[in-house]
């Protein structure tokens, strides 16, 4: 069998994904041979490699992107390589309807961090929280079968605990007032409780700002019976000399736009 015969009878059952050794198995042949083929079609865009030994068939609608779409490969991949993970920050976001925020790469969680991913014109950020086994997450659809990502819920928490990933507290602000609808008040405590208590502070002190008064006053009572340090809004900035805002435990030390309060 030849390779390019290999990739149609993979794509006719409806998987997108191989690795170098698969390939070898049913080609037959010595690994360069078996590597020179596959590197062929792969400049020829019928085939992608996300990481070394992992490959994916490219289908015509993707070849723009000299990859598949990062959602329909990460699955697999982070299978091949036994890692757990999910859609994370703005990615998440996205997939929850917060869409006109989105990075030109795509954010996944993991344990530890991993190097940036590039495939083609797909890029993928890889950040890493060691306890992501307690995040709250949902299955999400795609094409090529199912996704892990973060709960609506979780997500608002993330977003602000890692705002640097996410252009900064302005954009995570503009972000919650889209996926301010997608989230539940009780699902929201629960996530509260799995997040160091700054974030929830934070979290907090925005959509109090944002006018979701249904959404903050589930963390309130929770910040107050549990939060025991003056926290910054903004983690690099000092907070001498910053207003201190009660309900939440914060010095308010920069500005957020759209956010009533701010300094």
């Amino acid at each position: 069998m030849r390779a390019a015969q290999y990739v149609t009878e993979l794509a006719s059952n409806e998987r997108y994904h191989f690795t170098t050794a698969e390939a070898q198995a049913r080609l037959g042949g010595s690994l360069p041979a078996v590597r020179g083929a596959l590197r062929r079609l792969k400049q020829k865009h019928e085939i992608a490699d996300p990481t070394r030994g992992f490959h994916v068939i490219v289908p015509p609608e993707y070849r723009r992107l000299e990859c598949l779409p990062p959602e329909q490969f990460i699955p697999p991949l982070m299978e091949h390589l036994g890692e757990p993970y999910y859609v994370a920050l703005l990615s998440a976001a996205e997939l929850f309807g917060a869409g006109k925020h989105r990075l030109p790469f795509f954010q996944v969680m993991l344990k530890e961090n991993r190097r940036r991913l590039v495939c083609g014109k797909v890029e993928v950020e890889f950040i890493a929280r060691r306890d992501l086994e307690n995040t709250p997450v949902l299955e999400g659809t795609t094409p090529r079968g199912t996704i892990r990502v973060s709960s609506p819920e979780a997500t608002a928490l993330e977003l602000v605990g890692y705002a640097e990933r996410c252009g900064g507290l302005g954009s995570v602000a503009a972000v919650l007032s889209d996926l301010g609808d997608a989230m539940r008040p009780t699902k929201l405590l629960t996530a509260a409780r799995l997040c160091p208590m700054v974030w929830v502070q934070r979290l907090g002190y925005l959509l109090d700002g944002a006018g979701r008064d249904d959404l903050a006053r589930r963390l309130v009572r929770y910040v107050e019976r549990e939060a025991t340090e003056l926290a910054p809004l903004v983690r690099a900035r000092t907070m001498r000399g910053a207003p201190k805002n009660a309900r939440w435990g914060l010095a308010v030390n920069a500005t957020v736009p759209g956010i009533a309060g701010s300094q």
